[in-house]
């Protein structure tokens, strides 16, 4: 009994001693907050100071970097002055016409149909619209394709991965010709080209006009690899999130016949007025017999 006893008046104790020593704990947090506030305010002063600090000579940076781009750009500005004003005068003294503007609608796409053997997407608008085969289908980034089906209210455009597309095409920096051909995966490649024709991956595609089929300069992609095999190209626009396109008519036939171009679009697509049959009536004729050989009517 005296060990039990003993063992109880420890525990409490134990516990009277948590007790206390919880309540000056909680006493001395109490008689040091107002330093630690007073000490805290000052070194959050200071942090802030640092932080503007930090802060103002970002913007220093900035400010430097704004001005040499700046400076760059007021150089540019004087070159294209004096390009725009030897331009002005080259074109009056060779009596340059400049080609009638192109004309364009937008649309949306209401259908990928991309697979193994075909890339092509469906636009909203066509006959109605104005659209014809052969226009060239683009976004901001670049060139989309061409329209290769027309319906009514509806139009194919044949994006430049199908197989069946063939674009004419130039790198830009050398002037170099070839022709961009789709194979049905994510990225084309570039044929055709002239011997001797130096490639590296960087330069950058766009149209060459050739043909006809469309004017020079619209953007198509980037040369991405090379090798002795084939030439790949990265389209700028990527096909998979096309939502709004516009479909350009630059006033080119070229290569391209919009009539022979057929359409694999559905026929109830298109308005068809009914005609009713016009029935063909037989002219009537009058059989006369020939003597003696009437029939009375008791006759069988």
């Amino acid at each position: 009994m005296g060990l039990v006893g003993a063992a109880f008046g420890l525990m409490m104790l134990g516990k009277a001693e948590t007790v206390i020593v919880e309540e000056v704990r909680a006493r001395i947090n109490d008689a040091f907050a107002p330093i630690l506030e007073a000490i805290a305010e000052p070194a959050e002063t200071v942090r802030s100071y640092l932080d503007e600090g930090r802060q103002f000579l970002s913007i220093h940076e900035e400010n430097m970097r704004l001005m040499q781009e700046n400076e760059r750009l007021l150089k540019w500005q004087t070159v294209a002055r004096k390009v725009e004003a030897e331009n002005v005068i080259l074109r009056d003294l060779l009596n340059f016409q400049v080609g009638p503007e192109a004309s364009y609608i937008a649309a949306r796409v209401i259908s990928d149909d991309g697979g193994t053997f075909s890339e092509s997407a469906l636009v909203y608008a066509g006959k109605r619209e104005g659209v014809n085969n052969g226009q060239a289908v683009v976004t901001g980034e670049g060139l989309v394709g061409r329209v290769a089906g027309v319906a009514h209210r509806s139009a194919r455009v044949l994006l430049l991965t199908d197989l069946n597309s063939r674009i004419p095409v130039m790198i830009e920096s050398s002037r170099a010709r070839g022709i961009l051909a789709g194979r049905n995966e994510e990225k084309p490649i570039l044929t055709k080209l002239p011997p001797g024709t130096i490639v590296s991956p960087g330069d950058r595609i766009v149209t060459s006009g050739h043909g006809g089929a469309f004017p020079e300069g619209i953007p198509v992609g980037l040369i991405t690899a090379v090798n002795d095999a084939l030439v790949e190209i990265t389209p700028f626009v990527d096909s998979q999130r096309l939502e709004i396109v516009r479909i350009v008519d630059y006033g080119l036939d070229g290569i391209l016949d919009r009539h022979r171009l057929r359409t694999d679009l559905p026929k109830d697509d298109l308005p068809v007025a009914v005609v009713p049959e016009e029935k063909t009536v037989e002219p009537m004729h009058t059989v006369v017999p020939k003597p003696g050989t009437e029939r009375r009517p008791s006759e069988p």
